[in-house]
């Protein structure tokens, strides 16, 4: 027969704070043998010990209490081992965050103040027919939301047999990222009429001035590409209002490889020269001058507000 422990000597045995015997007693996960009805106090038995030292365990892995549950009340060896399969895949994607965010804090306090401007650039981009998906979104949703934005609108030109222009953009209003919430347009070019189908639809993408910088690779860091795009518009006083755009040249689409994407970023502004690393083309029989963009490469994404 097992010996019975107050939960004084249960919590020394297992290394379980009385407080914390007490919470998992009240959310059922270990709960006493007993209770006195007269006084209260909880007792366990030896038996108890080994499911204990399990739950600690898994909570040293940081397992929540309602999956520790369903662990130990898994019918079969094959339905607990997928339970814990899946906490560990949530681990490792964790410290493959953490890791990184690493690699960039440390790239971050080494690189010289100010980053580099060489990518900068700026360029006219002209009225564009696009086939678009428009919605108010939280910023948490918004890299998901793109992906599933993105595939319903290849999706449904590929129904109605329509040719995708290149590159996909995105339109970005100041709410989302002045409040985490707000309007967000995701298209692709197409000269083509598109028929409405749910949420797809027609959109002209207004034309506009932008500087611009290039971000490589998944979204991870995009910030400081941002960053430094935002500090050369607020120095060079150029901004206007607007939402932010972005294209994505090489996507999910184009590679399956995040190392091989490529984001442009552009910031509306009020155009008045040249490019800040490369002069104006000659101006044409118009008399306009106009500037060429800096950067070949166009990425991932843009729009109107």
């Amino acid at each position: 027969m097992d010996a019975t422990l107050p939960i004084g000597d249960f919590a020394r045995a297992t290394h379980l704070s009385v407080k914390t015997l007490r919470y998992y007693h009240r959310v059922g996960l270990l709960e006493p043998d007993e209770v006195d009805r007269h006084t209260g106090h909880r007792y366990y038995t030896t038996a108890q010990i080994p499911t204990a030292q399990i739950i600690r365990r898994f909570r040293a892995l940081d397992m929540p209490v309602e999956q520790i549950a369903k662990v130990l009340a898994a019918p079969d060896l094959d339905t607990r081992n997928a339970l814990l399969a899946a906490h560990l895949h949530q681990m490792e994607q964790e410290l493959a965050r953490a890791q990184s965010a690493v690699v960039s804090l440390r790239d971050l306090l080494t690189r010289p103040p100010g980053g580099t401007r060489a990518e900068i650039g700026r360029r006219s981009v002209p009225a564009t027919p696009a086939v678009a998906i428009t919605e108010t979104v939280d910023v948490a949703e918004a890299l998901t939301w793109y992906q599933g934005a993105l595939g319903e609108i290849y999706a449904t030109l590929d129904a109605q047999g329509l040719a995708a222009g290149s590159p996909a953009g995105g339109i970005f209003s100041t709410d989302l990222f002045t409040h985490e919430h707000g309007p967000a347009t995701v298209f692709v070019p197409c000269t083509e009429p598109v028929r409405p189908m749910g949420r797809v639809d027609a959109l002209v993408v207004p034309p506009a001035e932008l500087a611009t910088i290039i971000h490589r690779g998944p979204h991870t860091n995009i910030d400081l590409a941002y960053g430094t795009l935002g500090a050369y518009v607020a120095e060079h006083a150029l901004a206007v209002d607007g939402p932010i755009r972005e294209y994505y040249p090489v996507a999910r689409r184009e590679s399956p490889d995040p190392a091989t994407w490529r984001t442009e970023i552009c910031w509306p502004i009020f155009h008045t020269g040249p490019s800040p690393h490369q002069p104006a083309e000659p101006k044409g029989d118009g008399g306009q001058q106009r500037t060429t963009p800096l950067l070949t490469n166009r990425a991932r994404r843009t729009g109107p507000q």
